[in-house]
């Protein structure tokens, strides 16, 4: 396939969902994110590829090159946050697509006889935006997280996820494949590649992730007729929380550890009635799991201050903490060598972000690859990546692919990914 074939596709794809200001609305299990699924399906079945879908969500299109062998995967997702960005999650999804074809192909064009199979994912609820937490379907997918309690787990508006899916037909039953590798390709969402003019990022390791889900408990009462000092306002409480979260970075030195609270609900909502309760998530991540807990226990500490102040109560609960994983050497290795073969610059390069293949990499051996993003934007309408970025990384994709079908990679010693484990849980 050509590189005009798939900037062909991939814009198509950016149509769904699409927003005024060029990002896309496409939340998990939405009539959006149901188009983007639609088309990843018909994509597979006009060239044979057998489609499956699982009981959290997540789709495949298996290339049988090997009877009876595992599967080399490729992919990230297709939903979106609120408002996001055409790249995040998508290009990854369209390079596995295009890079499996070209694959294909040339295998059978030359008759060789792979090692492995080829596969190419769409991952569920990556992003977490309407059901939480993020990386939901790899997760399940990898053993981490449980899949009935994800199928339980509500949005909002009291939608369950399992609803969901199945509004959209697309909660499945299908048999999940047998994995020997995964491969992702993803924009960068920094600016190192960009200011350092380099087209392919090598992802070595993944930051400390730990959130912290806050519950502000007040007393409801009226905003007009209630005294200053008789009311007891969970969301001033939780607005010094909020600010909290974000000055506990100027504890450590700079851009050590990253903060913020992305979700704020409160009830009752009404413009004249004091907040009885809000609801918020607090986001802290660091290369170091040392700074991110002494963060954490600053912000307990400073927390508790607030409650008595306020004469409160703030329930705080440890909420999807992620230890820091680090990708296989032979991995960044193959990346590398793809590059210098293809004559791309690259270097490597840690992930702050969570993606699919931080899941992955607990269970098979995984490459992670960026390429740049302009202004480093993400998580929103103006996030951008050139179409010459999007090809070259395609193109890298497509030569890491052939390179695992062909037993490019050690499987993952069960020794070094117990430890792995434990130094995530």
């Amino acid at each position: 396939m050509s590189d005009a074939t798939f900037l062909t596709d991939f814009h198509h794809v950016a149509a769904i969902g699409a927003t005024e200001n060029s990002g896309v609305e496409r939340q998990a299990a939405t009539e959006a994110d149901k188009a983007t699924r639609d088309w990843f399906a018909a994509f597979a079945r006009e060239r044979n590829w057998e489609v499956r879908v699982d009981g959290i969500g997540n789709m495949f299109a298996l290339i049988e090159l090997v009877p009876g062998a595992p599967y080399i995967l490729l992919g990230s997702h297709l939903d979106s946050q609120p408002l996001g960005g055409r790249f995040d999650g998508a290009y990854g999804v369209l390079a596995g697509l295009h890079a499996a074809e070209r694959v294909a192909e040339s295998l059978a064009a030359t008759d060789t006889i792979p090692v492995f199979n080829l596969a190419v994912v769409n991952w569920f609820n990556e992003e977490g935006g309407r059901f939480a937490p993020s990386i939901m379907g790899s997760s399940v997918f990898a053993g981490l997280m449980d899949q009935e309690k994800m199928l339980a787990v509500k949005d909002l508006a009291g939608t369950s996820v399992a609803q969901a899916l199945e509004a959209i037909g697309y909660l499945g039953t299908d048999e999940r494949p047998d994995l020997a590798g995964y491969a992702e390709i993803h924009i960068e969402q920094g600016r190192i590649l960009e200011r350092e003019g380099i087209t392919l990022g090598a992802v070595d390791y993944s930051w400390h992730t730990q959130k912290l889900d806050i519950e502000v408990l007040g007393e409801q009462s009226h905003t007009g007729a209630t005294a200053m000092a008789d009311r007891h306002d969970a969301l001033v409480a939780a607005s010094k929380v909020v600010l909290l979260v974000h000055d506990v970075t100027q504890k450590f030195a700079p851009e050590a550890l990253v903060s913020s609270v992305g979700q704020l609900t409160l009830e009752p909502n009404s413009p004249i009635v004091v907040a009885r309760r809000v609801h918020l998530v607090a986001d802290l991540r660091s290369a170091s799991p040392e700074i991110v807990a002494e963060a954490r226990a600053s912000l307990l500490a400073d927390i508790a201050q607030i409650a008595q102040e306020h004469d409160i109560r703030i329930n705080v609960n440890d909420f999807d903490v992620r230890g820091i994983q680090y990708y296989p050497e032979d991995g960044l290795e193959l990346t590398e060598k793809v590059a210098a073969n293809l004559g791309l610059s690259v270097r490597r390069i840690r992930t702050m972000a969570g993606h699919d293949s931080v899941a992955m990499n607990r269970i098979v051996p995984t490459v992670m690859m960026f390429i740049p993003s302009v202004d480093g934007v993400s998580h929103c309408e103006r996030e951008f990546t050139t179409d010459a970025d999007m090809v070259a990384g395609v193109k890298a994709l497509e030569s890491v692919a052939r390179e695992m079908v062909n037993g490019a990679l050690a499987p993952i010693d069960s020794t070094e990914q117990e430890l792995s484990k434990a130094g995530a849980a």
